[in-house]
């Protein structure tokens, strides 16, 4: 926008061409008000109206579920580069919302294992964070979908689904990322149970395991890197299957796991696919992206391909 002070007659010989002023998307703010990260949204609100932005969206939840419905209605606004301030659950919210629409994707990494962050390159900085969104370059991101919900990171059942159920109940709130860890110990002691799995529709594992996970990215529960050769814009979801049973064989598998040697465990076993089928033969819990989810028989999971268009380090091209 030109100045008042800067407008001269057309004829004036001291006129000037104005210099165009960069084009600012509309910009949408979903914002989870008990997360935290940095000098807090009001600081969030400082950097983002520093970039010229003169119509800022704003919308804060005071849970994770309420965050798709406030998508929507900026979607409907015309929003076009949205910044999601929140941990993995709300990411995951958000971006279940936005998956298929031409917005972009800002993460401001303010919960407690910030994985899809971590794996994109995004530090808990937030005007790093928010550098990132106006001036990092575009990529277009693969997607889980399971049951219906989109993920970015994982999917699992069993073991995993339940250590995330157990850190949910106010547990990240007191512990931070410890959470995992003690809800993990807690489980390692639970029984394995029968379950099928189908890959790309063909039979691939049948009989009592412990855990199944599902990752688009390498980095999932725990921080842990399981899936090594994993990559966001491949086309395919990583696939584990654990049949450890007890403390003495979750252990050797999370060394394994740990060391990033996961296929190498006798307990583990990796693949890859488009699309995962298990059926269990007793209900239990499922997680996306960290979030806990009710018990069910059987899930479906499949890869949505170049499904949205998110911010990461590095200049736009």
């Amino acid at each position: 926008m030109v100045k008042s002070a800067d407008r001269r007659p057309a004829d004036d010989p001291a006129a000037a061409p104005a210099t165009p002023r960069t084009p600012v998307p509309r910009v949408a703010v979903i914002a989870h008000r008990k997360k935290t990260l940095g000098g807090g949204l009001d600081e969030l609100r400082k950097l983002i109206t520093g970039y010229d932005v003169d119509d800022l969206l704003w919308y804060e939840v005071p849970k994770s579920k309420k965050a798709p419905k406030k998508v929507r209605q900026a979607l409907k606004e015309g929003a076009e580069l949205f910044f999601l301030w929140g941990g993995d659950g709300t990411v995951q919210r958000c971006i279940d919302a936005l998956a298929g629409s031409d917005a972009t994707a800002a993460i401001v990494p303010a919960g407690t294992a910030n994985l899809l962050a971590r794996n994109l390159g995004i530090p808990e900085d937030l005007p790093e964070a928010v550098r990132i969104g106006f001036e990092g370059r575009r990529a277009k991101l693969d997607l889980g979908k399971i049951n219906g919900e989109h993920f970015a990171v994982m999917a699992g059942v069993g073991f995993d689904a339940e250590m995330i159920a157990d850190a949910d109940r106010g547990l990240k709130d007191r512990l931070g990322r410890f959470a995992y860890i003690w809800t993990g110990l807690r489980h390692v002691g639970g029984a394995v149970t029968p379950m099928k799995i189908k890959i790309d529709d063909n039979d691939w594992f049948e009989g009592d395991a412990s855990c199944v996970l599902i990752g688009n990215v390498g980095t999932v529960t725990g921080g842990i890197d399981v899936f090594e050769d994993a990559q966001y814009d491949d086309g395919w979801l990583e696939v584990g299957v654990s049949t450890a049973e007890g403390p003495i064989q979750w252990a050797r598998a999370l060394g394994r796991m740990s060391a990033g040697n996961a296929e190498k465990s006798p307990f583990v076993r990796i693949t890859r696919a488009r699309k995962v089928s298990v059926k269990l033969h007793t209900p239990m819990a499922y997680e996306l992206d960290g979030g806990a989810r009710d018990r069910v028989k059987r899930i479906t999971v499949k890869v949505v391909p170049q499904a949205i268009t998110v911010c990461l380090p590095g200049t736009t091209t």
